[in-house]
């Protein structure tokens, strides 16, 4: 059975997409799944994030051109695989422009999907034909953001992006739920930018999670460790919120793989 591929997404920088990748694919690999994350955002955060040297391997951006397979570029970390990207990614707006160009990375998962129960997408911060390929290629969303209003801009202005893409590519696409980051209910902000959040997520015909992801400075620290935080700093509270989500989300796709009896 393929892969379920979740993409992480919203197209305001700095809400927390890649932490959150990191994250889940620690919590889903320590629950003893088969997991890959695929690095879409030409800063390379996710692979840089995990450990990997990506300015020294082949990426996706090889894979789009052509000139790699995934099964060749894809790295193994100790938490998971990781198939990387680095600024190259970049040129891809103008570089892949012919007809289909939606489809590149569908194409390129479907060579590697039998080999995973979970595959998470990382996205770049904006709605531009790599988030578009993210969502083509995707069974559902999760769209994380920051208490604020400019985080909350973006939420908002991914339904659009959503519909066209259900529209004229995926029709089963889903948003499994908007994610809080940053989350501080002691304060008047954070419980403002929760109910706005929730008014959101009723267009969106989804939910706000449940699981609210506190702030640390072990967030900021992980990557510079290449690790998630789930694994550099396992008992802090936003390793432990990360661990809830995973835990809520699991009826929906992160159930853990069944083993096989003889």
């Amino acid at each position: 059975m393929p892969a379920t591929i979740t993409t992480i997404t919203n197209q305001k920088g700095g809400v927390g997409k890649t932490t959150t990748a990191a994250a889940l694919l620690s919590c889903l690999s320590q629950r003893g799944a088969r997991v890959l994350g695929v690095d879409l955002d030409p800063q390379g955060s996710l692979g840089f994030s995990m450990g990997l040297d990506i300015e020294h391997c082949a990426t996706i951006y090889d894979v789009f051109r052509g000139v790699a397979e995934p099964a060749d570029v894809i790295r193994s970390t100790d938490v998971c695989d990781v198939l990387p990207s680095n600024i190259l990614l970049s040129a891809a707006e103008l570089e892949f422009n012919k007809p289909g160009r939606e489809f590149l990375l569908k194409a390129a998962l479907s060579k590697v999907a039998d080999h995973y129960d979970y595959i998470l997408i990382d996205t770049p911060p904006a709605l531009n034909i790599l988030t578009v390929n993210a969502y083509v290629a995707s069974d559902s969303l999760i769209i994380p953001m920051a208490p604020e209003v400019l985080s909350l801009l973006g939420v908002s202005q991914i339904k659009e992006t959503i519909e066209s893409v259900r529209s004229y590519y995926n029709s089963r696409l889903q948003v499994l739920g908007i994610l809080l980051n940053r989350y501080n209910g002691r304060l008047n902000l954070s419980r403002e930018m929760l109910e706005l959040a929730q008014e959101i997520a009723r267009q969106l015909n989804t939910r706000v999670f449940n699981s609210k992801i506190r702030s640390s400075v072990s967030v900021a620290e992980a990557p510079a460790h290449g690790q998630s935080i789930n694994d550099y700093a396992p008992r802090s509270k936003p390793a432990l919120d990360f661990a809830a989500l995973c835990e809520e989300i699991a009826g929906d796709v992160f159930p853990l793989p069944t083993e096989e009896v003889d």
